[in-house]
């Protein structure tokens, strides 16, 4: 059974952009200065993006404003940024609960610290590796 590819054209976009950012700044960025040249790359792009956006209260007496994603490109795709050692299962989760709180179908989870970067796209539902 094929799957279908969610938001192909743009998530092929973005993983050569964070191909191309992790040539040019290496592995040991912190987060934030990924995150900038990022913004800088969807701006020469012209990828549209709301960075650290805010994600809505998952529960009455939350407070606003608490959880916010790195990027959400073009009100499709959530990307997560991250500067570790490893990946942990906890940043998975984080992720499907961004992907519930905004009702995207798809995001970008990447580690900018690893030798050889790998994203991995993962779908409400169940993670793939790109």
């Amino acid at each position: 059974m094929k799957r279908e590819l969610i938001h192909q054209e743009l998530s092929y976009t973005v993983t050569g952009i964070l191909f191309a950012v992790h040539n040019e700044l290496g592995r040991y960025r912190g987060e934030k200065q990924y995150g900038d040249m990022l913004e800088r790359c969807f701006k020469e792009r012209g990828i549209s993006y709301e960075r650290e956006a805010v994600l809505p209260t998952s529960f009455v007496g939350e407070k606003a404003g608490r959880n916010r994603v790195d990027f959400l490109l073009d009100n499709k795709i959530v990307l997560e940024i991250k500067a570790k050692q490893f990946l942990e299962k906890t940043d998975y989760y984080q992720m499907m609960r961004y992907l519930e709180a905004c009702e995207k179908r798809l995001g970008i989870l990447v580690n900018f610290h690893q030798r050889h970067l790998a994203s991995k796209r993962i779908v409400r539902g169940y993670a793939d590796h790109s």
